[in-house]
């Protein structure tokens, strides 16, 4: 049987075999004038898509009404999370890695729900800290006078991310091994 270099010698694709620092990579490359225009078009597209625009990955509170519904909603989730941790250690499950694992998600997420709730707090409730966006890319936070100390406290907590994607990757590691074993 042939291998795959020799099945597509002698026609349009020709292999190229490169060896870099012990690594070995195949390339296929189709003749010139073929592979220029698909790469511009794959990376007009990928300019494109890229391209920065408003994401609306944030959401407005209108009225009073919404704000306090999306704050229970960040007490009910701690509250969740919380039982879930007790059950998971009552019935003796934190022993298996998966969900350990799912356990340590939980406890991210009580620790972000937390932070975007106290940063709500902050912004829109209290409406001690106040942000303006000065250009496309720079927006200023103040806080009133003698309370200066709030503006990097929201700063620093708006960066909630930093919590929301590890728990969700402990999450998916948890599901996985669990998954995996079954």
């Amino acid at each position: 049987m042939k291998s795959p270099a020799e099945a597509w010698r002698g026609r349009r694709f020709r292999v190229h075999l490169f060896r870099a620092r012990g690594f070995q990579f195949r390339w296929f490359r189709v003749r010139r004038f073929q592979v220029r225009p698909a790469l511009f078009a794959a990376l007009g597209a990928g300019l494109w898509l890229a391209a920065p625009r408003a994401a609306q990955a944030t959401q407005g509170h209108v009225g009073v009404e919404g704000l306090y519904v999306h704050q229970l909603s960040h007490i009910f989730f701690i509250f969740s999370m919380g039982i879930l941790i007790y059950w998971l250690r009552q019935r003796g499950l934190t022993n298996d890695p998966g969900w350990r694992q799912i356990g340590y998600s939980a406890v991210l997420f009580i620790l972000w729900s937390a932070d975007a709730f106290m940063v709500h707090l902050l912004d829109e409730h209290l409406l001690l800290v106040t942000t303006r966006r000065v250009g496309a890319w720079t927006m200023t936070v103040t806080a009133p006078p003698g309370h200066e100390w709030l503006a990097g406290l929201y700063y620093a907590m708006k960066l909630d991310h930093l919590l929301c994607v590890p728990a969700l990757a402990m999450l998916y590691a948890g599901l996985r091994r669990l998954a995996e074993r079954s």
